[in-house]
C-alpha cells in the first residue's frame, strides 16, 4: 500500500513538471504575442530560449525537452513569417529552432547531473551524520561504562581504606577492654594486672576512642565541604595563637620530630575562622609527621604575603611530592606510599586529611598548594588566607555553598 501511494506521488509529480513546462512556453507566447511589431525575431527567440534554460534547470531535461519543442513550434507559428502557418521560408529560422531542441537537451543533462551530485552529497552529508551520532553514543557508553568502573574502584578502594581506619582502633579498644574485663573477673594471682598496667590500657583506649572520634569527625567535615555548608565565623585572630593552637593539638603526631616555628614580627590580625585555619595547619603537622622520617625537622612559618594576605607554610624533610601529583594530592580518599620507605607509615589514612584543609583555605578565599622544600627536598605546603576586612569584629557565620568542591587528601 505504501509503495502505491509511493508511485502515485511520483506519477502526479512528474506529469506535474511537464505542465509547468508547457504553461511557462505559453505565458512566454501570450506577453510576447502583442509585443509582435515591437520586437524582432531575435529578441523572442532569446526569450523562448531562456525559458527552456530555466525549465531544464527546474525541471529535468524531459519537460525541457517538451518547452523546446512548443517553444519552435510558437516560436514558427505566431513570431516567423508567414504568421499563424508552420513552415519556415529562412533557413536561419531553422537554427534558431534547432538551439531550442539542442540547448534543451544539454542543460537538462547537466541540470540532472547536477542534481544527481546534490543528492550524492546530501545522502553523503546524512550519512556523515549518521556515522558522527553513531560515534558519539559509542564513546557516551564508553565514558559511561568507565565512569562505572572508576566509581565501582572508588568505592572499593574507600570501602577498604574506610574499614581499615575503623578497625584498627576498634580492635585496639576491643582488646583492651577485653583485657580488663578479664583481669577484673580474675582470682588474685601473679597474672594479674599491676595499676600501672591497667593504666596503659586506659591510655590505649583513650587514644584510640580519640583516633576513631576524629576519623568520624573528618568524615563529617567532608560532607559538610562538599554540600556547600561550612560555616566560617569570622573574628579577628592573632596568628600566634593559632599556630600555637596547631602545634598543641599536633604534639602527639610530632614528638619524634624536631619541630621549629618562624613567624614574622608585626603580623596583622586576620578576620577569619581561627578553629578551622587552626584545622588546616593541624592537617598539614598529621601530613608532615606522617611522611618525614622520626628525628627529621618540621617547620611551620607565617609571614606577609601579597595583596593584604597572610601566608602559612610548613616544610618536612620527607620524600616529598612528585610534580604530576601536586595537583591530585589535594583529591579526596588519594593516598601515596612512603616511597618505599619501610619506616614511613604514608599510606595510612583515607585520604581526608588535604581534602578538608582546601574546602576550608577556599572558602576563605585564599589558596592552598605544596612545592619542594627550602632545599630542594622534602615537601613545603603553602597556604595563604585574606587579612580581612574593616568590619568590626566579633561572630559572623558565613556560608560558602560556591565553594563545595571534591579536595584532596594526604601527600
Amino acid at each position: 500500500m505504501r509503495d502505491q501511494h509511493r508511485s502515485n506521488r511520483f506519477v502526479t509529480r512528474f506529469a506535474l513538471n511537464y505542465l509547468c513546462a508547457a504553461v511557462a512556453v505559453t505565458l512566454v507566447t501570450v506577453v510576447l504575442l502583442p509585443l509582435r511589431a515591437a520586437v524582432n525575431s531575435t529578441t523572442v527567440a532569446l526569450a523562448f530560449l531562456l525559458t527552456v534554460l530555466l525549465v531544464a534547470i527546474a525541471f529535468d531535461s524531459g519537460p525541457a525537452l517538451l518547452a523546446s519543442v512548443l517553444a519552435a513550434l510558437s516560436f514558427d507559428f505566431f513570431f516567423l513569417p508567414p504568421f499563424r502557418t508552420l513552415s519556415i521560408v529562412d533557413p536561419q529560422n531553422w537554427v534558431a529552432i534547432a538551439s531550442f531542441f539542442l540547448t534543451a537537451i544539454m542543460v537538462g543533462q547537466l541540470s540532472a547531473r547536477a542534481r544527481h551530485r546534490e543528492h550524492e552529497a546530501q545522502h553523503g552529508r546524512s550519512e556523515i551524520e549518521r556515522l558522527y551520532e553513531e560515534l558519539r553514543q559509542a564513546f557516551a557508553q564508553a565514558s559511561q561504562t568507565e565512569a562505572v568502573r572508576q566509581s565501582e574502584a572508588l568505592k572499593s578502594a574507600l570501602l577498604d581504606a574506610v574499614s581499615h581506619d575503623m578497625r584498627t582502633p576498634l580492635t585496639s579498644i576491643k582488646a583492651s577492654a577485653t583485657t580488663l574485663l578479664d583481669d577484673a573477673g580474675g582470682v588474685i594471682g601473679p597474672d594479674r594486672l599491676d595499676p600501672e598496667g591497667r593504666r596503659e590500657l586506659l591510655e590505649v583506649i583513650d587514644e584510640e576512642a580519640d583516633r576513631l572520634n576524629r576519623f568520624v569527625e573528618s568524615l563529617i567535615e567532608l560532607a559538610r565541604i562538599e554540600a556547600g555548608e561550612i560555616d566560617l565565623r569570622r573574628r579577628w585572630g592573632v596568628v600566634e595563637e593559632i599556630v600555637a593552637a596547631a602545634l598543641k593539638r599536633a604534639a602527639p603526631l610530632t614528638k619524634s620530630h624536631q619541630v621549629s616555628v618562624e613567624i614574622e614580627k608585626d603580623l596583622p590580625a586576620a578576620r577569619v575562622d581561627s578553629s578551622a585555619i587552626t584545622e588546616v595547619l593541624y592537617a598539614l603537622l598529621d601530613n608532615a609527621a606522617k611522611y618525614a622520617p622520626a628525628g627529621t625537622r618540621i617547620s611551620v612559618s607565617a609571614g606577609r604575603a601579597p595583596h593584604e594576605s597572610i601566608q602559612f607554610a610548613v616544610d618536612d624533610e620527607g620524600p616529598g611530592v612528585p610534580t604530576n601529583l601536586r595537583e591530585t594530592v589535594f583529591d579526596k580518599f588519594f593516598r601515596a606510599a612512603g616511597n618505599g620507605d619501610p619506616n614511613l607509615p604514608g599510606a595510612n589514612g583515607v585520604g581526608l586529611g588535604l581534602a578538608i584543609a582546601r574546602g576550608i583555605v577556599n572558602a576563605h578565599g585564599g589558596q592552598i598548594w605544596v612545592t619542594d622544600g627550602p632545599e630542594g627536598h622534602g615537601a613545603r605546603f603553602v597556604f595563604t588566607v585574606p587579612v580581612g576586612d574593616d568590619e568590626p569584629a566579633g561572630d559572623r557565620v558565613e556560608k560558602r555553598p560556591d565553594l563545595a568542591r571534591a579536595a584532596g587528601s594526604d601527600e
